[in-house]
Parts: C-alpha cells; sequence; structure tokens
C-alpha cells in the first residue's frame, strides 16, 4: 500500500465525529438535568393515588401527585377573588390517577368529524379493548385488522384515527348523551403522512435519440417539491403514566401535540392551571420510509397492526423529539431550505434501518470498533503528517501514485456533487481537504513551477514538477521503478476502463455526458482503484528493503482496512464500494510478506529518511571536491592532540 495513500481528511472526519458526540452527549446530560430539576420542585412524578370526598360526600380516587394543584375532583366552583381566567393554562396536572384502568376504542375514517361508535362500520373498528391497565408495564394488546381503502383516501385524503378513552366501564362515544369530560376524552389523530418525494434526475441511453416530447418539459416543471401520501401498516400506541405536572407553554411542540387538555375550560382557583388527560403516544418513530406504502387508486385494501403498550416517560421524549425534528427537516430540505450540516434531513433513516435490519449483536461489536476506527485514523493522520515532514529524502516514494491519488480523489469530488441534490456538506468538506493534503504531499516531495510551454503548443504555459535537489543513486533508482511499475499499470489498467467505458455506455443509462464521463472513472476509481497501490509494493522488491515506509502509518491504516470490512457487512452500500473495501486487504498481506522478506537493516534510512544512529543533518548539495590528503591528516592529527579525552566515547560507524 503506498504512501500516497493517506487517510482523507482524517482530522476533519474526527473533529466531526467528536463534535457530534459530545453535542448528542451535552444534550442527554441537560435534558436528565432538567427533568431531575422539576422533580424537585414538582415534588415529583411518582405514581400515587389519594382517596378523598367531593364537594358532593362522594368518595373519589383522585391523583396525589398533583403539587399544588387541586385534584381535579375537588376543583373549585368560582375563581378566587381577582383571579383571571387565563385561555392558555400555565401548569398542568393529572386528570386521573396514573394507575387508572381504562378502556380504548380507536376508529378509521376519511372525515376529521367524529360520528356515534355504534355507526362505524366494523371492518373501521381498529380497536376495541377494555380494562388496560395504565403503569402495568406487562400489560399489553394486540388488534390486527383489514379494511377497505376509501375513495378520498385513494386520492391524497387523510386517512384519521379516531381515538376514544375513558375510565373503565364510563360512556366513551361524545355523540351519545350521558357523556362525562370528567371520565372519558376523544382525540384524532393522523395515520397517514404526507412526505416529500425525492427528486429522481432523469436519464437515458446516450446513444439513443433524444426524444421530441423534452420541448414540452418546461411548461410541466413544477415550481416546489412533490408530495405523496404514505401509509404504514404497523403502529404502536403508548400511554405514558408518569409524566406528573407539565408547563404548558414550555413544553416541546412534539410532547404538546399528544397533551390533551380538559375540555371544559376548567381551571384552578387562581384560573392559570387545569388538568389534562392520559398522555396517548402514537409512535411513528419506526415507521420506516421504504416499509410504507404510497397511496393511490390502485390501493384498495390494506392491513393495519396496532400495539397497545406502556411507555416510560423519558423514552417518550425522546422518541417524539428526535422524530418530530426530522421530519420538519425533511420537509424544510425538500422546500430548498438549509438545515445544519447539510443533508435532506434522511439520515435519521439510515440509523434506524441498522437498528432494525442488523444483528444486536454485531451492531455491538460496530459501534465498538467505530470507536476505535475514529482512534486508529487520527493517529494514522498524524503520523503520515509527520512522516512527510521529516523525511530528507525521496526514497521508495512514489510520486506519480500520489499524483493519481489526486486525480481520483477529485473525481469522486466532482462526482459527489454531480449526483447528491442534498448531500451533506461535511462530506463535500472532507473530500475536499483530502485534495489539499495529497497537494501539500506533492510539495513536500517534488517543487511544482509553472514553466514556459514549448513553441508550437496550444497552452502557453505548463506546470512542471522538478526536484528539490540532486537525487542520489537510490533516489534515481526509486524514480526509475516508478516509471516501469506505471507503464505495467498502464498496460493492464487502460484496457479495463475502456472495456468499462464501453459497456456502460452501451447498457447502462445517464443524465448527461459529463454525468457519463465522472461515472465511468468513480466506477474505475471503485473497481481498479487498487492498482494505485501496486507501484510502492513494485519499489519496495526492486529495493529490497521496506526501511522506507511509515510503518506506524501503515500499521493503523490497515488496522482501519479490517474495520472497513466489518461496515461492509452493515452498512448498505454500492456493490462496487463493498468491492473495494476487500482490495486493501490484499495489498496489506502482500506488505506483510515483504516485511518479511526484507528485514529491516537499521543502517539503511529509516522511516524518516534518517540513519540508523543520530548523524548531524547533512545538506543536500553538489558534491564538493575533497581537501588534501596531507592537510587533512595535519588537521586529524592535531584534533586528536587537544581532545584525547573523547577517544574512549568515540563510536565506531558500522
Amino acid at each position: 500500500m503506498p504512501e500516497a495513500n493517506a487517510p482523507v481528511a482524517g482530522d476533519a472526519r474526527e473533529e466531526q465525529g467528536q463534535s457530534i458526540l459530545y453535542k448528542i452527549v451535552q444534550g442527554v446530560a441537560i435534558w436528565f438535568g432538567m427533568q431531575l430539576l422539576m422533580k424537585q420542585l414538582t415534588g415529583g412524578n411518582n405514581a400515587q393515588t389519594a382517596t378523598t370526598k367531593d364537594a358532593s360526600g362522594n368518595v373519589v380516587q383522585v391523583p396525589a401527585n398533583t403539587g399544588d394543584i387541586p385534584a381535579y375532583q375537588l376543583r373549585p366552583n368560582t375563581l378566587d377573588e381577582g383571579a383571571v381566567w387565563n385561555p392558555i393554562p400555565q401548569r398542568l396536572a393529572p386528570i386521573w390517577p396514573s394507575d387508572s384502568s381504562v378502556d380504548i376504542v380507536v376508529t378509521l375514517s376519511s372525515s376529521f368529524v367524529p360520528v356515534k361508535i355504534s355507526s362505524v362500520p366494523e371492518e373501521y373498528v381498529a380497536l376495541k379493548e377494555k380494562g388496560f391497565k395504565l403503569g402495568n408495564w406487562s400489560d399489553t394488546r394486540v388488534a390486527e385488522t383489514t379494511f377497505t381503502v376509501p375513495s378520498s383516501v385513494q386520492k391524497n385524503g387523510t386517512l384519521w384515527g379516531h381515538f376514544y378513552v375513558g375510565l373503565t366501564g364510563s360512556n366513551l362515544d361524545p355523540k351519545e348523551p350521558g357523556f362525562d369530560p370528567a371520565t372519558a376524552f376523544h382525540f384524532v389523530y393522523p395515520l397517514t403522512q404526507y412526505i416529500p418525494k425525492k427528486k429522481e434526475a432523469k436519464t437515458r441511453n446516450l446513444l439513443e435519440e433524444r426524444p421530441e416530447v423534452e420541448e414540452e418539459e418546461p411548461e410541466e416543471q413544477s415550481t416546489g417539491p412533490i408530495i405523496a401520501n404514505y401509509y404504514h401498516p404497523n403502529t404502536s400506541l403508548s400511554f405514558v403514566p408518569d409524566t406528573g405536572i407539565l408547563n404548558y407553554p414550555q413544553t416541546h411542540p412534539a410532547i404538546r401535540q399528544f397533551i390533551h387538555v380538559e375540555s371544559t375550560g376548567a381551571r384552578d382557583g387562581s384560573g392559570q392551571n387545569s388538568w389534562y388527560y392520559p398522555v396517548l403516544y402514537v409512535n411513528t418513530f419506526w415507521q420506516l420510509r421504504s416499509h410504507m406504502i404510497q397511496l393511490n387508486e390502485t390501493v384498495k385494501t390494506l392491513p393495519l397492526r396496532l400495539d397497545l403498550s406502556n411507555m416510560k416517560n423519558w423514552k417518550f421524549n425522546i422518541l417524539a423529539s428526535v422524530d418530530f425534528n426530522s421530519k420538519q427537516q425533511a420537509l424544510q430540505a425538500a422546500y430548498g431550505g438549509p438545515i445544519a450540516g447539510g443533508g435532506d434531513g434522511s439520515e435519521i433513516e439510515i440509523v434506524k434501518e441498522m437498528f432494525l435490519d442488523t444483528n444486536p449483536y454485531l451492531l455491538a461489536v460496530t459501534a465498538t470498533v467505530s470507536i476505535a476506527h475514529m482512534v486508529l485514523e487520527m493517529l494514522a493522520f498524524g503520523s503520515d503528517i509527520a512522516h512527510y515532514r521529516k523525511k530528507k529524502d525521496n526514497v521508495g516514494i512514489s510520486v506519480r501514485s500520489i499524483l493519481a491519488n489526486v486525480f481520483m480523489q477529485t473525481v469522486i469530488f466532482l462526482y459527489l456533487i454531480d449526483n447528491s441534490q442534498n448531500t451533506s456538506w461535511m462530506i463535500l468538506g472532507s473530500q475536499g481537504i483530502g485534495i489539499l493534503i495529497e497537494f501539500w504531499k506533492i510539495t513536500t516531495v517534488v517543487n511544482v513551477r509553472v514553466r514556459p510551454a514549448p513553441p508550437g503548443s496550444l497552452i502557453p504555459y505548463r506546470i512542471a514538477f522538478e526536484d528539490k535537489y540532486q537525487l542520489s543513486e537510490t533516489e534515481e533508482k526509486t524514480k526509475e521503478y516508478d516509471e516501469i511499475a506505471f507503464k505495467y499499470m498502464y498496460m493492464a489498467g487502460v484496457p479495463l476502463i475502456i472495456a468499462y467505458a464501453i459497456w456502460s455506455l452501451v447498457y447502462e443509462s445517464h443524465k448527461s455526458w459529463y454525468s457519463y464521463i465522472l461515472t465511468t472513472l468513480v466506477g474505475s476509481v471503485y473497481a481498479y482503484g487498487f492498482l494505485m497501490m501496486v507501484p510502492s509494493l513494485y519499489i519496495n522488491y526492486r529495493l529490497k528493503s521496506v526501511a522506507h515506509m511509515p510503518a506506524k502509518a501503515m500499521m493503523y491504516k490497515f488496522l482501519n482496512t479490517f474495520i472497513d470490512d466489518l461496515f461492509a457487512f452493515t452498512i448498505k452500500m454500492p456493490f462496487l464500494y463493498r468491492l473495494a473495501t476487500f482490495r486493501d486487504d490484499i495489498i496489506f498481506f502482500i506488505y506483510l510478506y515483504q516485511r518479511w522478506a526484507y528485514r529491516i537493516d537499521y543502517t539503511r534510512v529509516n522511516e524518516f529518511g534518517q540513519g540508523g544512529e543520530d548523524e548531524p543533518e547533512e545538506k543536500k548539495a553538489e558534491p564538493k571536491s575533497l581537501p588534501e590528503a596531507d592537510t587533512a591528516a595535519e588537521k586529524v592529527e592535531e584534533t586528536a592532540k587537544s581532545s584525547g579525552a573523547d577517544t574512549g566515547t568515540a563510536k565506531k560507524r558500522k
């Protein structure tokens, strides 16, 4: 593996990874700290029930974790003197005890307006459960059904879920007489999602003639994203019994959408505080875009599975907030708005798929080695930079490999720009920084100059790469072996690239000729990029030495190659890219053989271009004429006489 293959912008990726990890840890710590503080101020959110008598003398069960807000059953009939009724309650207390037993009915409808439960057709009654215990973590219910899709939903309409919840034995239907808002409530929530469709670039076979229809395309161009109606057949319903007292105006919008305030507008004596019904979280966090069904007139029937359970408050806050923010980012990106770090808001989907589709043990191993990957990448980057900064000669360095690496990374950079409407700026930035680093490595080896072009050339100036000094015999051999290695590489690589280009032109479709050239070059880089690593191995073979190689950086990189092999099995990626992750393994084993075959001789230059023992730094210059023998002998004799005390510490050169 050549020295030219340094980590691509390892410092940028490392700093970005540390920054993201730091923000996540900081956010979780702040959230738990705020929760702890709120529990101390509000007296905690423990599930407690008290028995008392209401104004009529009836014995009632009331929640005991309402703080200074009276229980709903003990609310005053009038406001305190001088108090003003606030239309937006400031603090909310639970209306029922958090260990209550409830009944729940879920119906489906194309209308937002509820109807009598008794009039709903049986196929649209998705869930009917009685005696579900809040706070009982072992109590789970499952309902499965199949229903006919309403015609309005087929035509981009919303499929609404009507949720009727009440204390066990109470009347759940608000359309029926005897319905009591103190014992039951109703709300609606959409079971379909309007998601922007990703823009698909129009491609064609470049050998075919352009269709004449293209002249009418400008009239059909839309000014915004195309929104489609999607449905997921699995939905989880979770009661959150330990929410405690809430500061309603400061609640996150993701949480507030599931908080249902007491429907009659009742307030405590101050007129500022009210009560809320148990939180029922309609969990869409694990509903992946790839598992959804796009609704249209061809979809006649749909399955539905509802899972009913309880959920901890901290888990509810995290899932609801992340899900809400990711959907808002995706919508903002679809309308052309900028989001932090670039991307299109779908990055969380990749994380979800990895958690769902990967074996838990393999996922745990992947998380562990990911940390090791970042550490090794940082060490390899630092070692590689130090190697090029301290190296005093060009022994074993393939300048052509460095130039070829610059070309390949530039091709990948242009390909990312051409094929990514919403590619993360972090990826583009790291790729660009990697190109600059490769350019810097060239300047450490040769001088880059702009020289007048030869007579008759179309371009008046050309870029020339000149040696920094007069090359030694070993450096001349390195240069010669580099030329030989690339000659054989051209003989092997050019026919393969031409064959791939012809195949791609005939059998694949492309956006334009420019896109075709980039795609072909990128495919060649992924498939045959390992050829760029061969020259350094060939130079090692001809020099019969590996002492000039940056041993530390090489070991860090090779350890990372095996980590990349693990990622190739856990992360979805194109086949060519997965194949490219294994090419470094071949080079690694060849390099190990060379280290065994060419044992390091410490009288040769080491990885920093220095000798086996400390020697004064010699300047690279033209050979100077030697002093006359008589004069030199006299100087040596005088030195020996004046410094005879040092003779015992003198070292004999190996």
